[in-house]
């Protein structure tokens, strides 16, 4: 745990708390005689957390951008890429704890796992030493790349698809949700995107919109490759 310390720039009091926060349910779920908690209540504090101090990066930084304006940049700061990037800085899949069936179907690198991780780190991080730690992780790990113009163009991927294959071919764009998970006050949804039926890309989000966005990202990704 001491490389990942070093990695976020903190030497945790409590240790059992960021071995909390690495804890995935399937862990916990196959050791619940000896008492052990999974990440998800950390998650949620985390996410909360997160929101606040991107929410107010936004509003002293850029004083002259609308709310709507803000309401997208903030969706698309803290969303499930922007901090599954963050995760595989840290190279936080080495270090998750993960049940038998969630590691051999490949969790230690699923997105949507790695992203939640980030954020029990941020409450793991807050409830270690307080708000201006967690603080400083979100501003250094996350927002520091954040140069934002008010000119800023949110990332329209669906959008982008949508003109890349009619440019090529009159075909039909389609999506289609595959999937959901996690409790009903933090849902992950899956969606797959299909270009005339074929399966072209999957992508997940805390929100129905930011995985239909993440799905056309995937399929943008493999028709440019």
């Amino acid at each position: 745990m001491r490389t990942l310390e070093e990695k976020i720039g903190y030497t945790f009091r409590d240790k059992d708390l960021l071995l909390t926060a690495l804890t995935h349910s399937s862990f916990a779920n196959e050791r619940q005689s000896e008492g052990c908690s999974s990440y998800e209540r950390l998650e949620f504090l985390g996410d909360s957390i997160l929101g606040l101090v991107t929410a107010d990066f936004l509003f002293h930084r850029r004083p002259s951008l609308p709310e709507g304006r803000m309401t997208r940049l903030r969706a698309e700061l803290v969303c499930e890429g922007s901090l599954h990037r963050v995760a595989s800085e840290l190279g936080l899949g080495a270090y998750m704890r993960l049940g038998r069936g969630e590691e051999r179907s490949g969790g230690r690198e699923r997105p949507s796992i790695l992203a939640d991780m980030v954020e029990s780190l941020i409450a793991a991080l807050y409830l270690d030493s307080g708000m201006d730690e967690a603080r400083r992780f979100v501003m250094e790990k996350i927002l520091s790349r954040a140069e934002i113009s008010e000119s800023h163009r949110i990332a329209d991927y669906k959008t982008e698809l949508q003109e890349l294959v009619q440019r090529r071919s009159n075909q039909h764009i389609s999506y289609e949700m595959t999937g959901q998970s996690g409790p009903d006050h933090n849902k992950v949804f899956t969606f797959q995107v299909s270009i005339n039926g074929a399966p072209a890309g999957e992508g997940s989000g805390r929100t129905k919109k930011e995985a239909e966005q993440n799905a056309a990202r995937r399929a943008l990704e493999a028709l440019n490759q």
